[in-house]
């Protein structure tokens, strides 16, 4: 029997036959749920990000943490770029007001689904010279008295994210200028939130724990009950309501049912990791000549929106293995915001592998106004490597500095450092499938017109 004539279901008269009848039922319930956890999976990894800060005491609407990340910190593709403040805003209570002086930050505000609100800081309205930003929740009516930008969540809980750059590789003085931002309830600015610095905490801010399985859709029950309908995701709230997952109800699957969920969840997040590190589109591709793909593939654009609706491929392909999202984080443009690249397989189209040896050319000088950086990350984690180095990245402010910029640049990846090579090797783990993202802030035109290009991983 061929594939074509085992996925037909037996009719006779015109009526299902007996045992077709539960072998569709089946077949759509599967089918319904793989599609729900991949739409939802940014929801529940939201949710993972704020999870993660609540384990080391950052409660919702009362305190900002602050990172120099690092490998301790797992989080799906962080970076030791710039250090990142992160915080909960709950709108339950009313209006939050985040005062942002002049300076070089990044920062944007997400709902509770990794919808974005708005840009703040350089890529934002105020230019990077400082502004009021007042986030008012779902529903709300009144006038904001307040020279501010104001702006409206969708959701109850929003994510506050910041980045502070160290353009002269004081990382110190970035994670101060951080602590400069005042986050407070509007009409009580005496009342900010406190500042925790997490740099030396072992953290978890990822869902990994609950991604493969029936908590998944628990923690997916859980926001959806806390938060707003948003009315352009109807569709998407049928699909859970068919599977017994309503806003408002119970969670209490039968064991079918149970089952069913968890086979879902674990294929879900299978085929968005084959979409992130096999994917298919030719868009994807960043030079016809070389391995390295865009991370991003719709550009300046913070919700995946496309003339013909939501691209839900970049979608998936983005969150299964980064968070948040913004306009400028896909802004291909001379100047501006920042531009990423994914390097998952060497010359010979091979994934990334953690017991090989391998070397990366780079032309110098690199085409960024600002900086730029490599790092890598635990394929399976989606966070960079944790192995004895303790570190996962290479920086043009930091460990690349002292470097001649006016030849090309050999790196150098793998479990053990070859001679004379330590400021330009990453240790990679025997084991682990791995790949980089490499950054460029500030892009210049030889980023974008081919004059300028990496070379591939070869093995050595």
């Amino acid at each position: 029997m061929t594939g074509v004539e085992q996925d037909r279901y037996e009719f006779r008269d015109g009526f299902p036959e007996t045992d077709a009848v539960g072998r569709a039922w089946a077949d759509v319930d599967f089918q319904r749920a793989v599609t729900a956890y991949r739409f939802w999976y940014p929801t529940v990894s939201l949710e993972g990000i704020l999870n993660g800060n609540r384990e080391v005491g950052l409660t919702d609407g009362k305190a900002i943490g602050i990172v120099a990340a690092g490998p301790r910190q797992v989080g799906f593709t962080l970076n030791s770029d710039t250090p990142y403040g992160s915080a909960a805003l709950d709108l339950r209570d009313g209006p939050m007001v985040v005062e942002l002086p002049a300076g070089a930050y990044i920062g944007l505000l997400d709902d509770h689904h990794q919808r974005w609100i708005t840009d703040m800081g350089i890529p934002g309205p105020d230019g990077g010279k400082g502004g009021t930003y007042v986030v008012t929740p779902p529903g709300y009516d009144r006038d904001v008295e307040l020279d501010a930008h104001v702006v409206n969540s969708g959701s109850f809980t929003v994510l506050l994210a910041l980045r502070s750059l160290p353009l002269q590789g004081d990382q110190d003085a970035a994670l101060a200028a951080l602590r400069a931002v005042r986050v407070y309830r509007l009409g009580a600015p005496e009342q900010t939130l406190d500042f925790v610095d997490t740099t030396e905490l072992d953290m978890d801010n990822t869902c990994l724990r609950w991604e493969d399985g029936l908590e998944f859709w628990r923690v997916l029950h859980r926001v959806l009950s806390d938060e707003p309908l948003v009315a352009e995701f109807t569709p998407m709230y049928g699909l859970l309501a068919d599977l017994g997952i309503e806003r408002g109800g119970d969670f209490a699957p039968d064991r079918d049912t149970a089952a069913l969920l968890e086979r879902a969840a674990r294929a879900g997040r299978d085929q968005m990791l084959v979409s992130a590190f096999a994917g298919r589109r030719a868009d994807r591709i960043a030079w016809a000549d070389r391995g390295w793909e865009w991370v991003g593939l719709v550009e300046d654009n913070g919700d995946f929106r496309t003339e013909s609706g939501f691209d839900l491929d970049a979608r998936e392909r983005w969150f299964i293995q980064a968070i948040i999202a913004s306009p400028a984080m896909f802004r291909r443009q001379v100047g501006g915001g920042s531009l990423y690249w994914l390097g998952v397989r060497d010359s010979a189209g091979d994934f990334l592998d953690g017991g090989n040896h391998y070397t990366l050319d780079i032309p110098q000088p690199v085409p960024a106004k600002l900086f730029w950086s490599i790092t890598v990350y635990d394929a399976a984690t989606r966070s960079q490597v944790r192995a004895e180095q303790n570190s996962a990245a290479l920086r043009s402010l930091f460990e690349l500095r002292d470097l001649p910029t006016d030849e090309p640049l050999r790196l150098h990846f793998g479990p053990t450092c070859p001679p004379g090579a330590e400021q330009r090797w990453l240790q990679t783990v025997p084991g682990h499938g791995w790949f980089v993202y490499l950054r460029i802030y500030g892009p210049e035109q030889a980023a974008f017109d081919g004059s300028w290009k990496p070379g591939d991983f070869e093995r050595a």
